[in-house]
């Protein structure tokens, strides 16, 4: 079930109220899908962030719009503040909730690799990954269990089970998690004096004297 986020229409859409609507605690928002006129709404701030963080950035949220009707959304995008860490403005994308859908899901790594307790380095190329679903299929995150994995182990797409409710739209052979072996220390090089010359073999002594015979 989609969890339900009030939010209510701007009807003045200058800057000068934009700017008040951010000093009173409310992001300027818009929502729009294929084939919909777009809607320019506002949101409380501390709803929304509430919302995805214990929804997830791919839930369904149930938009109650003032007038009374509601509408099924995700939060498709949203900005951030190039200073401060708030958000000031998001983008709500209408879905229908029977036809797939493109989105990024989160990928978290659960467990400790074999590899990791041997030495090795365990790495995780990805941490998201391109899946197909309809809206109420996705994924909240994608967990891959790493416990197996010794030292020159990689787990890619190909070896993560098959779901029936989404497709993982990335390469086969797209790396997920590594573990590579324990970096080598650098061999210690004994110092050399190059200030001293090479004795050259064979060379007479310049201070010797030379016999002449008679």
């Amino acid at each position: 079930m989609a969890v339900k986020l009030k939010v209510k229409q701007r009807e003045n859409l200058k800057s000068s109220a934009t700017k008040a609507l951010r000093n009173a605690g409310q992001i300027p928002a818009v929502v729009y899908g294929k084939d919909k006129d777009s809607t320019p709404i506002y949101v409380d701030s501390l709803d929304l962030i509430r919302t995805v963080r214990e929804e997830g950035e791919n839930a369904i949220i149930s938009l109650d719009i003032e007038d009374g009707k509601t509408v099924d959304v995700m939060l498709y995008d949203y900005q951030m503040h190039p200073i401060k860490d708030e958000v000031i403005h998001a983008d709500f994308y209408i879905v229908d909730m029977t036809e797939e859908m493109d989105v990024e899901v989160s990928v978290r790594l659960e467990g400790e690799a074999e590899g990791a307790r041997e030495g090795g380095i365990l790495q995780q190329p990805v941490y998201e990954l391109q899946v197909r679903a309809v809206p109420r299929a996705i994924p909240e995150e994608i967990v891959v269990d790493v416990s197996a994995l010794n030292i020159g182990d990689t787990i890619t797409v190909a070896d993560l089970p098959v779901e029936e409710e989404y497709t993982i739209l990335d390469e086969v052979d797209t790396a997920i998690a590594t573990v590579l072996p324990p970096e080598e220390e650098e061999e210690e090089v004994a110092d050399v004096d190059l200030s001293i010359e090479p004795e050259v073999i064979g060379a007479e002594d310049e201070d010797e004297e030379v016999v002449e015979e008679d």
